[in-house]
């Protein structure tokens, strides 16, 4: 079992060694615009490193919306982010499920995500697996609740769609973690991706707040047994840099014997 961390893009394989990570997650713009990823110079050196890579879609991504001025531009740069992410070799491309706005039938969510799958077909297909990462909060959510995530499967599992469970959003957004793996697996038959998080708020909070492992609100064993049922690779995105996330790498090592 692969176990490491999100890191800074800049040098995403010193980020690893510093860490003791034998996998990585990173962003390859900012997350926080629609930017479409250049070339990597180091593209060579991700290609070749033993060390697991995975990519994380911009926040910004919402192809669920029913707004035509977020979505089809959304659907776009999700192909560009998976292209470029297959480009240095990624194992997967994280993005989160999205959500419709106040007032909005969920339905149409759902369905927006056949077509960016069916889009995406059309122009070539995903040349990597997309992991739909499950979210903390939003009535209008589309990958918060498990029903909700059923409901997505229905659209998308005929795609491939992969799965990312996050710990802490599944806490904050009230889904119990001791029979989680066994939930998405009946619904999803996959679990991709681990993304192991302490929650800084109390379950059902529906706030996405990280924290370190054994420092927040969630028993540290149920954290070891989503790991451990999942047998997927882990990344933890908790605070503290270096030193706090190299501490939750050797935790988790150490308690599942690896």
């Amino acid at each position: 079992m692969r176990i490491g961390a999100h890191v800074d893009p800049a040098d995403p394989l010193a980020g690893a060694a510093a860490r003791g990570a034998d996998a990585v997650q990173f962003f390859l713009t900012d997350p926080q615009k629609f930017d479409t990823p250049e070339p990597r110079a180091d593209a060579d050196a991700l290609r070749a490193s033993d060390v697991q890579l995975f990519v994380h879609a911009p926040y910004r991504i919402n192809v669920a919306t029913t707004n035509n001025r977020v979505r089809i531009p959304s659907r776009k740069l999700l192909l560009a982010h998976a292209r470029a992410a297959a480009e240095i070799g990624a194992a997967g491309l994280i993005v989160h499920g999205g959500h419709v706005g106040d007032g909005d039938d969920i339905a149409v969510g759902f369905d927006n995500w056949r077509k960016t799958f069916d889009y995406a077909a059309k122009e070539g297909g995903f040349p990597l697996p997309i992991l739909i990462e499950n979210t903390a909060g939003g009535e209008n959510a589309c990958a918060r609740t498990f029903d909700k995530i059923a409901r997505l499967w229905d659209a998308v599992g005929s795609f491939g769609a992969g799965f990312c469970l996050d710990t802490c959003h599944a806490h904050a957004g009230g889904e119990q973690l001791i029979d989680a793996v066994d939930r998405i697996k009946s619904i999803t038959g996959r679990v991709d991706l681990v993304h192991c998080n302490d929650s800084r708020d109390d379950f059902d909070s529906r706030r996405d707040r990280h924290d370190n492992i054994g420092n927040g609100m969630i028993d540290p064993a149920l954290l070891v047994g989503v790991v451990r049922a999942a047998d997927a690779p882990v990344i933890v995105e908790t605070p503290g840099g270096v030193e706090g996330q190299g501490a939750d790498i050797t935790f988790l090592r150490n308690r599942l014997g690896g």
